[in-house]
């Protein structure tokens, strides 16, 4: 299977960056997507709505539903499951994209920035999880797709920032464990994650601006990458932590110059890789 036309993905935070750019690329299989975030209006920072990428989503070619979720609130979480099932007949896969940042040490990390991550990262995957679940049982080869670390658990990457590692880390053993409980139910549960930084909103306005933006590689890269777990039959792919250029290579795809947003910059890597 390489397709996922009249598949049905739920993803959360797709309303801009890494969430949206998987949206898109399963939008160009014919593609049914839940665009799952809280963006309703636009923000100066950082572009995009859940209705203007529902809008994209169509255009490219998929069926879209934008849904308000806060995925603090498991009732949005609920509201949001309940609306894709009534309109698209069910949930084939969920992809645990939102998440918050922020690269504090202890002493600069204020609780209510800890509690943040924690709730959004953590929770808030376990939380999707949680509701998605019952309805993924249904689907023919249902996946579960966290944007997550591999569980690197070495001191390097928590003594700089050590709330954020937690709370990506979170939701990486989610991936671990419920891997194991629904693998006999044949739900994939996997993680992804880039080798090297991503060029969205949230890089160039957190770590480092242009500079950096000039090492990313491109959004692409990751949606092509899950674009190839997610097309695997869920019984014979789950407890992974995959890496994206690993993954394009596992198909053959050894040029990754495409995904260099300038092809003369040395690329920046990314944590916990």
């Amino acid at each position: 299977m390489s397709t996922l036309k009249n598949k049905t993905l739920f993803i959360t935070g797709a309303s801009r960056g890494i969430g949206k750019a998987i949206a898109l690329r399963a939008a160009r299989d014919g593609a049914n997507v839940v665009i799952a975030a809280k963006t309703t209006d636009p923000h100066p920072r950082l572009p995009g709505t859940i209705f203007s990428a529902a809008e994209d989503v169509e255009k490219a070619g998929g069926k879209a539903l934008a849904c308000i979720v806060d995925v603090r609130d498991e009732a949005q979480i609920a509201a949001a499951v309940k609306q894709a099932v009534e309109k698209f007949g069910g949930i084939d896969i969920l992809v645990n994209n939102a998440s918050a940042i922020s690269l504090t040490g202890t002493l600069e990390t204020p609780m209510k920035r800890y509690d943040l991550m924690h709730q959004i990262n953590t929770r808030g995957t376990y939380a999707c999880s949680q509701a998605c679940i019952p309805v993924l049982l249904k689907a023919a080869n249902p996946h579960i797709l966290n944007l997550s670390p591999p569980l690197n658990m070495e001191t390097r990457w928590f003594a700089p920032h050590v709330a954020y590692t937690m709370a990506k880390f979170g939701m990486s053993m989610c991936v671990l464990g419920m891997a194991e409980e629904f693998r006999s139910k044949k739900i994939a549960v996997n993680a992804l994650w880039p080798r090297t930084a991503i060029a969205t909103a949230a890089v160039q306005n957190l770590l480092g601006g242009d500079d950096v933006m000039k090492g990313c590689r491109t959004v692409e890269i990751m949606a092509d990458a899950a674009h190839v777990i997610l097309t695997r039959p869920s019984g014979e792919c789950t407890g992974n932590f995959f890496v994206d250029d690993d993954v394009l290579r596992s198909v053959g795809v050894t040029d990754l110059s495409k995904y260099a947003t300038d092809p003369n910059a040395p690329l920046v890597p990314d944590f916990f890789v």
